[in-house]
């Protein structure tokens, strides 16, 4: 009598009914067992008109809700709307950059444009400078508790600005603000009442002017700065030039801390001031 073991069919029928061991999924067959082509089973609802998702799937919704509208305009790819988006994030730029410089400097606006050359050669026509609040980061030779150095005193001290000594001030003439500000520099403080005739270099005054009388505002209607622009002749306080009394220092928008070239033409242009 043969024993199982040494009946070779005896594995074949093992085989076909028992389970067979597998190392993973098997792939779908597309036959069946007669060998006849399976159909495909997949009944599974597809939208009309929806196109394919990119990884084979059906498309997301359209997002909803309040923010909607948002959401399409920064994913839309169309050419206008491509532009007005660029064009905000500019403009979000220059205002954060703004909003920085307010708060470094504590001026608004934080940068004024010059307007002639006044300043020359220390300031072009077309600068753009960048000032600060007087009484921000006020030096030790400053002019009482106003934060300005003057000329007079910045010679004595060492300290500079714009390759001279003291500060350049951007002031509203006579206090008044409706007028363009004027951006020059201090040159020596007076007080109300004084006469200042003496302590002006003679070299800035109108030739011929022989005593207080012959200046204007002299003696000082007020206390505050004798200003002159660099490349001017004379005081701004001097019957010459008449631009203005001698500056309170609550006339004082700030001091002038750094000049940009070119870049204040744009804003000539825009104020019809170029």
């Amino acid at each position: 009598m043969s024993s199982p073991r040494d009946d070779p069919s005896s594995g074949d029928a093992d085989e076909d009914d028992g389970e067979r061991a597998d190392d993973g999924p098997r792939e779908p067959s597309d036959r069946r067992s007669d060998g006849s082509p399976q159909r495909s089973t997949d009944t599974s609802p597809r939208s009309e008109g929806s196109p394919p998702r990119s990884d084979g799937g059906e498309r997301a919704d359209e997002p909803t809700g309040p923010l909607a509208p948002i959401r399409r305009f920064r994913r839309s790819d169309n050419g206008a709307v491509v532009f007005v988006r660029e064009m905000l994030s500019s403009a979000a730029i220059v205002l954060a950059i703004g909003l920085l410089l307010f708060a470094i400097s504590g001026v608004w606006p934080p940068m004024v444009a010059i307007e002639s050359g006044s300043m020359e050669p220390h300031m072009q026509k077309g600068d753009l400078v960048f000032i600060m609040d007087d009484g921000r980061l006020v030096p030790d030779a400053a002019q009482g508790d106003t934060g300005v150095v003057t000329h007079e005193a910045g010679a004595e001290a060492g300290y500079e600005q714009f390759d001279e000594p003291g500060d350049v001030i951007i002031y509203q003439p006579d206090g008044r603000s409706y007028e363009t500000p004027i951006i020059h520099r201090a040159m020596f403080w007076v007080d109300e009442g004084e006469n200042w005739y003496d302590r002006a270099d003679e070299d800035h005054v109108p030739q011929g002017t022989d005593s207080c009388e012959e200046l204007s505002n002299c003696p000082a209607p007020n206390s505050g700065f004798i200003t002159k622009g660099d490349a001017n002749p004379y005081y701004d306080q001097s019957r010459a030039m008449g631009i203005s009394a001698p500056v309170e220092p609550e006339w004082v928008r700030g001091t002038a801390e750094v000049r940009v070239p070119y870049l204040g033409w744009i804003r000539l242009y825009f104020s019809g001031a170029a």
